[in-house]
């Protein structure tokens, strides 16, 4: 797995963007309402699974409910290793994690769903990424009146 793992490294270029805003939170997080997103390929069990045919990936995102029960999620996901994310979704999709926080009264609110991708993104589809699927759930956020995100990269 190393010799795959320097390989990648050496062939990888980020994306370089310069052009988002800081927006600083305007309001203690005790009033703020939560919207997790997620690149750990997680997807409610009677949703489309991400799509592991294509070797660059799959750009699209799932929305997955913020009362979902663990039993009703998977992972689609076959670029990092998630068997431990299996067994505790929290690791890559702290749903659970996020709700006590709303109980404890550390956190207002979370929005009804949250948005899942898969981080997996390579070659032509970082544009599609990039110029529609993001603008796509960015818009999403913006319907459900998010305060915040928390992204959580896997």
């Amino acid at each position: 797995m190393d010799f795959v793992k320097k390989s990648w490294q050496r062939k990888y270029q980020a994306v370089q963007n310069d052009q988002v805003p800081w927006t600083p939170l305007g309001k203690p997080l005790e009033e703020c309402r939560l919207v997790l997103v997620t690149t750990g390929g997680v997807h409610q069990k009677n949703d489309t699974p991400f799509d592991m045919t294509d070797s660059n990936g799959d750009p699209s995102f799932r929305m997955i409910s913020s009362q979902a029960k663990p039993e009703e999620l998977m992972i689609t996901h076959d670029y990092y290793d998630h068997r431990d994310a299996d067994q505790d979704l929290n690791l890559v999709f702290p749903w659970q994690v996020m709700q006590e926080l709303v109980n404890e009264g550390k956190m207002g609110s979370l929005t009804d769903q949250f948005i899942s991708f898969m981080g997996h993104i390579d070659g032509t589809l970082i544009e599609t990424l990039v110029q529609k699927t993001s603008v796509a759930a960015a818009d999403k956020v913006q319907q459900m009146q998010a305060d915040i995100a928390l992204l959580v990269p896997s």
